[in-house]
């Protein structure tokens, strides 16, 4: 009977590296210690003589009774150690509970409780989620937040002690949630944490459509240059970056360079030409890395940049008549454009990221980061001493952390926002690394460790990989010709316009409903009749792609918020009233400002599509202009 149930819960387990570990697992330290009661189920250590639990029927009442009064609505809850796991095929009877997630370093309690409960139903639905502590990978964390209920319920999150037992692991505790933590954090900033810079994006890239259309295309650059060289070297601008430039500038025709904006004045410098120079801040500042004439050091090289940078960029670019190719990620406006010539490519949110993925793009089997730091230097730097803004640029600005450092075997201090790059690059290369067979080679030979990758002396990787010349420059690139520039730019238009009715259409709509809200909104018998009328609106307003890159900061805060609410146990009908209240406050706040949003995304595109009209002018398509503003107006 053991054996039936140990197999049922085997075949339905879904983490199958855990499967494998418990499929050839023998039990070492403990035995099943069975009471007269079928719920109770101890384990006790062989040598020790010591028990998992101390009472164990009044320790699973205690844990229940506590989860169903105070946590009842938890639709996540996350425990750290398994035991015998009658807790959690108790606590998942209650139907508002989706999930159950258990961190266990001991594999023996999960080995003995699977000869003893059947949890197939659970493990079959993933309604309870079993990750080995001793095993955690990045794709774990990956399924777990970035899928809703977890997401939705992210500001819920705490993590428990199954029981007392666990107590031995305090550190491991701490680490785990410490993780947890920084997941959570890179999670809700991957859904945009500023409107404010989505905005800026959303206006420089509606500004930028000329300019666009009207260079080289990404779909060109992939079709004329795939698969033309195999090693692909990342120039970023740790401070490290000065020791590495005389064996860059000795294999420079050896391998494809891609180099970050701020790196590019340096290069220039030392007369090492890359092939690709890639940008994709939406400031000003950046701009200013262009901001000069190198005269025939620019020439073959093409300029990669993000559909959203700053206007400036184009402008010192065009001006010196340089190859510029744009290419989108998957923002929501400029996918609902349609202008699949450039588009579409992830980038994450550091230069050498989105250099990575045109690698990954065009490619490259071996990838070679260096300048990679992610980390201040051991005088404080945080930039090389050529950088165009200081060595010392980002010194003083940001809260310092310690993380583990390049070789293992020692700490760098770092901050936030480069712990953020670092997990994305992480995420980047493990992913290219399982599902494409590419290697990543780390050369920094300082900063921070970066996970997955393969540290080595840059010197070393170059002898061994950067063995053959490449004929440079790589193959020659087309515009698209006039006529389809005409149409793309026409279809633009049109579609701008066509956003620009929904806001006046929607903020008409937001107004009422918070109209209502304020007016019926004090009185509890309009609670679930508001309630309702809320809930049709949004999901109406979630089906709205074109707006969700300016309000999926907004949206994501006020879900996590309402998430808050949501799980408020009402004991009374006092609390019943001030839970519905709060409810429909929170919405009320949350239309306000989008009212305030969509107001704004208005009169941007209204300022901006000037530019574009401009250029439509330029083409003699006036007609075509005042077609699409009578059509839509």
């Amino acid at each position: 009977m053991e054996k039936h149930i140990f197999n049922k819960n085997l075949e339905a387990l879904k983490n199958k590296k855990l499967k494998e570990k418990l499929e050839n697992f023998k039990p070492q330290n403990f035995q099943i210690l069975q009471g007269k009661d079928s719920l109770d189920i101890n384990f006790i250590h062989h040598g020790g003589g010591y028990t998992l639990y101390s009472n164990t029927l009044s320790e699973l009442n205690e844990k229940l009774n506590l989860y169903n009064d105070k946590y009842l609505l938890y639709p996540v809850l996350y425990f750290y150690g398994f035991g015998n796991g009658i807790l959690y095929k108790a606590l998942l009877q209650n139907k508002n509970r989706q999930k159950i997630v258990i961190f266990e370093k001991e594999i023996e309690f999960i080995y003995l409780s699977f000869q003893c409960i059947d949890f197939s139903e659970e493990l079959e639905n993933n309604s309870l989620i079993i990750l080995d502590n001793n095993d955690l990978k990045v794709i774990d964390f990956q399924i777990l937040f970035y899928n809703n209920p977890f997401f939705n319920f992210l500001r819920t999150y705490f993590l428990d002690l199954h029981c007392n037992y666990y107590e031995k692991y305090q550190e491991d505790i701490l680490k785990l949630n410490i993780k947890i933590q920084e997941y959570i954090k890179q999670v809700v900033l991957s859904n945009g944490n500023s409107s404010q810079d989505a905005l800026q994006g959303i206006e420089n890239f509606v500004y930028n459509l000329p300019d666009i259309i009207s260079n080289y295309s990404f779909k060109e650059l992939l079709l004329k240059r795939k698969k033309q060289a195999k090693n692909a070297i990342i120039v970023s601008t740790g401070p490290s970056l000065i020791k590495q430039l005389p064996l860059l500038k000795q294999y420079a025709n050896y391998a494809s360079i891609f180099c970050a904006d701020s790196a590019y004045p340096i290069l220039a410098k030392h007369n090492i030409k890359p092939d690709y120079v890639l940008s994709l801040e939406r400031t000003e500042k950046t701009s200013e890395f262009f901001n000069n004439n190198f005269g025939d050091f620019d020439k073959d090289i093409v300029f990669v940049l993000k559909h959203l940078v700053h206007k400036n960029t184009f402008i010192y670019l065009i001006k010196k008549q340089l190859k510029i190719i744009n290419i989108m990620d998957f923002s929501p406006i400029a996918h609902s454009l349609k202008l699949t010539h450039f588009g579409h490519m992830g980038m994450g949110s550091s230069v050498a990221t989105m250099a990575y993925f045109l690698a990954l793009n065009l490619d490259f089997k071996n990838i070679i980061f260096i300048g990679q730091d992610l980390a201040y230097a051991d005088d404080g730097a945080s930039h090389p001493e050529e950088y165009y803004y200081s060595a010392n640029y980002e010194s003083n600005i940001f809260k310092q952390e310690k993380i583990i450092a390049y070789g293992g075997n020692s700490l760098v201090k770092t901050h936030e926002t480069w712990i953020l790059f670092k997990t994305q690059i992480e995420e980047a290369v493990f992913n290219a690394k399982k599902f494409l067979n590419i290697t990543t080679f780390n050369c920094t030979e300082g900063g921070a460790r970066i996970n997955h990758t393969i540290e080595k002396p840059f010197k070393q990787v170059c002898k061994e990989l950067l063995t053959k010349e490449l004929k440079k420059p790589f193959a020659k690139l087309e515009k698209l010709n006039e006529n389809k520039q005409k149409e793309l730019m026409l279809k633009a238009f049109y579609k701008i316009h066509q956003v620009l009715k929904l806001c006046h259409t929607l903020i008409k709509e937001c107004i009422h409903l918070s109209n209502k809200l304020n007016f019926m909104g004090n009185d509890e018998k309009n609670f679930s009749l508001l309630i309702k009328e809320l809930d049709c609106f949004k999901t109406k307003f979630e089906k709205i792609n074109v707006l969700k890159e300016l309000v999926n900061p907004l949206n994501t805060q006020f879900e996590l918020n309402l998430a808050r609410i949501y799980v408020l146990n009402p004991k009374t009908k006092e609390d019943v009233f001030n839970k519905n209240y709060l409810w429909i406050k929170e919405h009320l706040e949350w239309l306000e400002l989008i009212i305030g949003h969509i107001k704004k995304l208005q009169e941007s595109l209204e300022k901006n599509i000037t530019n574009l009209e401009k250029e439509l002018i330029n083409k003699n398509l006036q007609k075509q202009i005042s077609r699409i503003k009578n059509t839509l107006f």
